[in-house]
């Protein structure tokens, strides 16, 4: 069964060890998303339509709003690795350079050695439970060390530079706000389609052309986050959180966050330590 060894959340973002022996279905974070193998058998990640290894010679970068999915390599006994969720203000600030926007060039990282070095260090300390200023400090040098690396070959990847780019229609934006405010509402797209004067078909198009993603998927990611937020910062029970983000029951919300986040919420509340 999947679960976590441990998950710390930051200022950064998030950095989670896994055990994973389940597929999770496509789905995108606003966080920029880097996976590292670290034991078992080597897996996959389809980012943007694309398979990519995930093994001890490569990992995986996924840009902010970048759809990707995991399939795992043994499902059975499940494979360990790193999860990283770095925000791209965090990135940006820790940077201290506006040259810095936390966007991968290819998606594919080589496990060179000084990668491996630091993805040994950073899980050691999420082990240890070491949640200091030198994790973000070595957090920040893996990042920069693959963002940098992705930039080396760049335009040897085919749709390296899909993702998040802003919304400029003022219907997509309003319905976004919508979306954040109606979120365990019934036939809540259908609804907000409707209160922007769309068609549902002409609603999904526009949706698409300016977020980049899916309103199913950028509900879903908001979903997730809510739900994050939930398990981590309140006592909140599991069920009432499902049910206030529109799920029927508590097995309906577990199964959509175990697909998405890649472990069961409970399980992600017991790994999880918050340090602001």
């Amino acid at each position: 069964m999947s679960t976590a060894l441990a998950v710390y959340h930051g200022r950064f973002g998030r950095a989670s060890l896994y055990r994973l022996n389940k597929p999770m279905a496509t789905h995108a974070h606003r966080e920029g998303h880097l996976i590292f193998y670290l034991g078992g058998l080597s897996s996959s990640v389809t980012v943007s339509d694309r398979p990519l290894e995930l093994t001890s010679r490569f990992g995986v970068a996924v840009n902010p709003w970048q759809p990707h999915n995991f399939v795992p390599g043994d499902p059975q006994n499940g494979s360990v690795f790193l999860v990283l969720y770095i925000k791209p203000v965090w990135f940006l600030e820790a940077g201290r350079s506006a040259v810095s926007a936390l966007r991968f060039g290819r998606n594919s990282i080589e496990m060179t050695g000084q990668v491996y070095r630091l993805v040994q260090i950073v899980s050691s300390l999420l082990l240890e439970d070491e949640f200091s200023d030198l994790f973000d400090g070595y957090l920040y040098e893996l990042a920069r060390e693959c963002f940098d690396q992705s930039w080396q070959w760049i335009g040897s990847e085919p749709g390296a530079r899909t993702g998040w780019a802003g919304v400029s229609d003022f219907r997509i934006r309003n319905s976004i706000r919508l979306m954040r405010e109606r979120i365990g509402d019934e036939l809540v797209l259908d609804n907000i389609a409707r209160d922007a004067g769309l068609s549902r078909p002409h609603f999904y198009k526009l949706f698409r052309q300016n977020a980049g993603v899916t309103p199913n998927m950028y509900l879903n990611t908001l979903r997730m986050e809510t739900s994050i937020d939930r398990l981590t910062l309140s006592a909140d029970p599991i069920t009432d959180i499902g049910l206030d983000l529109g799920f029927s029951s508590q097995a309906s919300f577990t199964r959509f966050f175990t697909t998405n986040v890649g472990i069961p919420p409970s399980d992600y509340r017991r790994a999880t330590m918050v340090c602001q």
